[in-house]
């Protein structure tokens, strides 16, 4: 679920070249603030896979919402005390 959820959103990255010191850009727009850099694509993608995993355990542990990525969803697992 999560692999899944993480390669969709990948998919969905745009990129771009800035002139910065790490010149490659991407986001995934429909994660709200998801966006990483490097110096090389590459690099700017696994950035972005990163800042993606630390995103959704973020809005998990402070019970925000994550959207839907076509049929690739992200639920929260609750388990009973018992």
């Amino acid at each position: 679920m999560l692999t899944e959820y993480i390669e969709e959103a990948l998919r969905r990255a745009r990129y771009e070249l800035i002139d910065d010191e790490e010149p490659y850009y991407g986001e995934v727009s429909e994660l709200k603030g998801v966006w990483a850099n490097g110096k090389t694509l590459e690099e700017c993608r696994e950035n972005l896979k990163e800042v993606i995993e630390g995103w959704i355990l973020i809005s998990l542990k402070k019970d925000l919402p994550v959207p839907s990525l076509g049929a690739r969803e992200i639920k929260e697992l609750k388990i009973a005390a018992g």
